[in-house]
């Protein structure tokens, strides 16, 4: 019988992770149990993913309030005065750093990008913006002006005022708060040389730019704990980047540069115990766009810090739809089906360029598998940090 499934993704259950666990051997009998219970046959090339949140876990890779403050205060000084500038609004994401970095410090200058965050979270709209003949790019507003314009406004999905809440976090904690809004970075010099940049894709260029405008300690949130700092966790590479609130005192950082290790010793389990080739990898926030908020689901620095080499490239694929409508446009039925699959086999190594392969996605294989485990798995109560995807690197000739 003809093969009527393609793509497959499944929400693999797991147990609670705690730190020092065994993930290896977890996930490796959870995929084994579950595809057991489900009569499911594993194949070379199908992919298993982990969620970042239970590898940094059973990493044990936090972070107190208390040794983050401490590596600002290493960083920075003593009673500063630190612009702090293109956060994301967040509670889960950055609330809890802001905690840190206020009870570091004398004063913070807090500078908001608008109408949105570099995610898409939103304190305005555009239409609000024209309608106050308000110029995103250029103009500075403090909070007075802010609130004479626009008054307070509450988030659409968390009904928070997070102008309002990140004052008063920062004011929590003892420290002077000054809130102005600007798309500009340099904007921030007119208020402290030295600043923390808390943008996350646009952070290298931000850095520069201030490094070039005479700024004094610029550094990132990829530039705090890079190392451990009195017993805590660390990321080497991106700092606090990709850091989740696990308590209220507490973050849960992103996963260290040693689960690259892990995917291959999974990855080789899996061989031992299956006699297959299967492709492993770690994933985080999924990279796509909630048409109603706007927000862009990227908050971590990389979509997947880690995989195994079989999962590096792009897709190179043929457009169906432009053959059946081109090539093929007088053909029907199993002539069509059967001239499809001749130019799928015959098709060339690399596509790029090719009219026959526009439409499809340029993306990276990580970054649309991390989509689809993203979507898949959750964020809520779900259970399955693990998924196990198949059929992805099939196609249409595949019986």
């Amino acid at each position: 019988m003809e093969r009527k499934i393609g793509v497959k993704s499944i929400g693999i259950r797991c147990p609670i992770i705690r730190e020092n666990d065994d993930l290896n051997k977890i996930v490796v009998e959870s995929v084994l149990e579950a595809v057991k219970s489900e009569n499911i046959e594993l194949h070379n090339k199908d992919v298993v993913a982990i969620t970042e949140s239970v590898v940094a876990r059973s990493q044990g890779n936090y972070a107190s309030i208390d040794q983050i403050a401490l590596d600002i205060k290493n960083k920075f000084g003593n009673d500063a005065t630190i612009g702090v500038i293109f956060p994301i609004t967040s509670r889960n994401r950055f609330a809890i750093l802001l905690k840190g970095i206020a009870r570091a410090t004398k004063k913070i200058v807090l500078m908001l990008s608008y109408p949105s965050d570099e995610v898409g979270n939103a304190l305005l709209t555009f239409d609000e913006l024209d309608d106050k003949n308000i110029n995103p790019y250029t103009d500075v507003l403090d909070l007075k002006k802010y609130r004479e314009l626009f008054g307070y406004k509450n988030h659409e999905f968390t009904g928070v005022d997070y102008v309002e809440y990140y004052e008063q976090l920062i004011k929590g904690e003892g420290c002077e708060c000054e809130i102005i809004f600007a798309n500009q970075s340099k904007a921030i010099l007119n208020y402290t040389k030295d600043v923390l940049c808390c943008d996350i894709h646009t952070r290298k260029r931000t850095k520069r730019i201030l490094k070039e405008h005479g700024g004094n300690i610029i550094l990132g949130l990829d530039d705090i704990l890079t190392k451990s700092v009195n017993g805590s966790g660390y990321n080497e590479k991106y700092g606090l980047l990709g850091s989740n609130k696990a308590t209220e005192e507490k973050v849960k950082l992103f996963p260290k540069e040693e689960c690259k290790q892990l995917v291959l010793d999974i990855q080789k389990s899996f061989k031992e115990k299956t006699n297959k080739n299967i492709e492993v990898m770690v994933y985080g926030d999924g990279a796509f766009k909630d048409p109603q908020g706007k927000i862009w689901e990227l908050a971590d620095p990389v979509v997947s810090p880690a995989f195994t080499d079989g999962l590096i490239g792009t897709p190179n694929e043929l457009k169906l739809k432009y053959l059946a409508d081109n090539d093929y446009k007088n053909l029907q039925g199993e002539d069509l089906k059967n001239a499809i699959k001749e130019s799928i086999k015959k098709k060339d190594n690399n596509l790029k360029g090719n009219m026959v392969s526009q439409g499809t996605t340029p993306r990276q294989i990580t970054d649309l598998l991390g989509s689809l485990c993203d979507l898949t798995s959750g964020s809520g109560d779900k259970g399955t940090p693990v998924i196990l995807v198949q059929g992805y690197f099939d196609n249409y000739t595949n019986e």
